[in-house]
């Protein structure tokens, strides 16, 4: 029962830490989009202790007759399910909710493999097509470009990614602001944000019904644009970036395809302001962040390995 207790506190402690990282701040004020890398480390560490947590909390449920911790109760039950004898105390109850958090786990890694198997689809889709419409142009090397005229600017993400603007993009976009946007698009492929956004989007379609959850996928999707946009700046100046940015938001129509990642996806108007206010990170509150998530991770793994 004490291992069900922490178990319920760290569900607890990820859904208080998750509310924290979504009110923090103001306008980009706040150390998360001051620091998206670390955020999204931050992310990445509560979203894996939630779903431990819900995953041990009915099977320390279950597996308290046993007095042990989680992991070395589950391996007792397994040897007492094939031996066929089981400890006194054990009844159809506990075991339906140690079989509740299998089912929690299943849940969870099938969402998440489904939204992996959609996403390769859909790029592989998206692909195919490229091959027939797109077109390399010496204006934007490296890069393949659709005779569209409307604003899209974005990053085909996979083994083998690729970069795609539109014909509209060349037309709206100078040379400088084009490089900033390209570099954006190059930092999503070498980051690999679409495998960083995928767990959270595995979370909103198993978890449709939890509001925070769908607040932290939008959350991380902005972080991820904001770390892209810090790499963009790093080789261009903040000007150019920002003026595409506000170009592409004044723009009649933009487009981004499924499984794509955009320049343009999300909160143009603070990212633009973001990019005009230099501020650096501020190093204690990083620093403290990244200790809470190292802890709300290591609690439920110490619970299922003791």
């Amino acid at each position: 029962m004490v291992q069900a207790v922490h178990f319920a506190a760290s569900l607890l402690a990820c859904y208080v830490t998750a509310q924290m990282l979504l009110r923090v701040g103001w306008l980009g004020r706040s150390w998360t989009w001051r620091s998206p890398r670390v955020a999204i480390v931050c992310w990445q560490a509560l979203g894996l202790a939630f779903g431990l947590s819900a995953i041990g909390l009915p099977m320390a449920l279950g597996l308290a007759p046993y007095g042990t911790g989680t992991g070395a109760a589950l391996w007792m039950l397994a040897t007492d399910l094939v031996g066929g004898r089981l400890p006194a105390g054990l009844t159809a109850l506990h075991l339906g909710l140690v079989g509740i958090g299998f089912g929690v786990a299943a849940t969870l890694l099938g969402t998440l493999a489904r939204s992996l198997l959609g996403a390769l689809r859909a790029q592989r889709r998206h692909r195919d097509l490229l091959t027939l419409v797109a077109r390399d142009d010496p204006a934007v090397p490296g890069a393949l470009v659709l005779d569209h005229p409307s604003a899209a600017a974005y990053c085909l993400p996979g083994v083998r990614p690729r970069v795609v603007v539109s014909a509209g993009t060349l037309s709206l976009l100078d040379r400088s602001q084009l490089a900033a946007v390209l570099s954006h698009e190059r930092a999503h492929a070498d980051e690999r944000h679409d495998l960083v956004l995928l767990p959270f989007t595995a979370l909103c379609r198993a978890l449709p019904w939890v509001r925070w959850v769908r607040t932290a996928h939008d959350e991380v999707a902005l972080l991820v644009e904001m770390r892209a946009d810090d790499k963009a700046r790093r080789l261009h100046a903040d000007e150019p970036l920002a003026a595409a940015l506000l170009r592409f938001a004044t723009a009649p129509s933009r487009v981004t395809p499924a499984g794509a990642l955009g320049i343009a996806d999300s909160h143009l108007d603070a990212r633009v302001r973001r990019l005009r206010v230099t501020a650096r990170p501020p190093r204690l509150r990083v620093a403290s962040a990244l200790g809470v998530a190292t802890l709300l991770v290591s609690i439920p793994v110490t619970l299922f390995v003791s």
